[in-house]
């Protein structure tokens, strides 16, 4: 069924609704960019994984539909004119919806107004502002191939894009530790507790790590570090880990500057690094997934006693 949805971020306040999940606020999993009306080429495509964990009929409501991840997946300044509609689609070999947090702060929601199951929302006399992007998997959390497509022609359709049209974007060329960290930024002394201390995330994102890094660090991580640590050592080695069901990797940024990386040194296909003379500062995180860029559940762990 074809669909178009407009609710109140105002009405998830009410008594008796469910509260938001998905959060705006976060840093976007494939990136963000500025667009001006008239901007050229038109389509601007961005490649990413659908779907995440949280289900959209639940945390918005409504004939909200789709499992999106907590991210935004893509986020767009919009500098809109006087005349052109501003279109935001999705074309994928799946079943795929779309969640849009506007400039007003409303959400605007879609599952199939494109073409097939592909979800497209028109925006006919558009609003300038950011516009955070969710593109959710109909029906389960499952990560799918997807193109998110941004574009003020009505001739540009999800058939177009899959055939190669428009300019690519949301593909950074390598990690960029200045971005604020996905998930979280922990400050940490020797001898912390609990020990260990984990973080619940998701591994992997469009960058290959051996391409733009380099030297031993494989696997497919984000633009944006998925964690940061501040750590001031004690007398303990610091260890970071991960736990995951998923063949994952670490790439880490250390206060030298310099990149660490590992891909199955804890148990089984776990990464992990170990410093037993750990330097004071900044550390920046990134959990990969080796040969795919798909999105895994994992656990980044932090211990000076153990490794996962």
């Amino acid at each position: 069924m074809r669909m178009a949805i407009l609710y109140s971020a105002l009405a998830l306040a009410l008594p008796g609704a469910v509260a938001m999940a998905q959060d705006y606020t976060l840093q976007p999993n494939y990136g963000d960019t500025s667009l001006r009306a008239g901007f050229s080429p038109d389509p601007y495509v961005i490649p990413l994984q659908s779907g995440g964990s949280i289900d959209v009929s639940r945390t918005i409501g409504g004939s909200c539909r789709g499992y999106v991840s907590n991210a935004p997946d893509f986020s767009v300044n919009y500098s809109a004119g006087s005349v052109l509609p501003f279109r935001i689609g999705v074309s994928s070999g799946r079943d795929t919806t779309l969640v849009v947090n506007g400039p007003d702060g409303n959400w605007y929601c879609d599952d199939d107004g494109g073409e097939g199951l592909n979800p497209l929302l028109h925006f006919g006399s558009p609003m300038s502002g950011r516009y955070d992007i969710w593109v959710g998997t109909y029906g389960s959390a499952s990560n799918h191939d997807a193109l998110l497509f941004l574009s003020e022609l009505s001739s540009v359709t999800a058939s177009t894009v899959s055939s190669g049209g428009g300019s690519y974007g949301g593909d950074p060329s390598g990690p960029d530790w200045s971005l604020r960290p996905t998930y979280e930024t922990i400050s940490l002394r020797g001898g912390f507790t609990p020990d260990p201390y984990r973080v619940r995330l998701q591994s992997g994102g469009p960058i290959r790590a051996n391409d733009s890094i380099g030297g031993n660090c494989v696997g497919y991580i984000a633009e944006a570090p998925d964690v940061r640590l501040n750590f001031q050592p004690g007398s303990l080695p610091l260890i970071i880990s991960v736990a995951s069901s998923a063949d994952t990797t670490l790439v880490i940024n250390g206060p030298d500057g310099g990149w660490y990386c590992n891909d199955d040194g804890g148990v089984g296909t776990n990464p992990s690094i170990r410093w037993d003379s750990p330097m004071a500062g900044q550390y920046d995180i990134w959990v990969g997934t080796w040969g795919s860029q798909s999105l895994r559940e994992a656990v980044l762990v932090i211990s000076e006693l153990y490794s996962e």
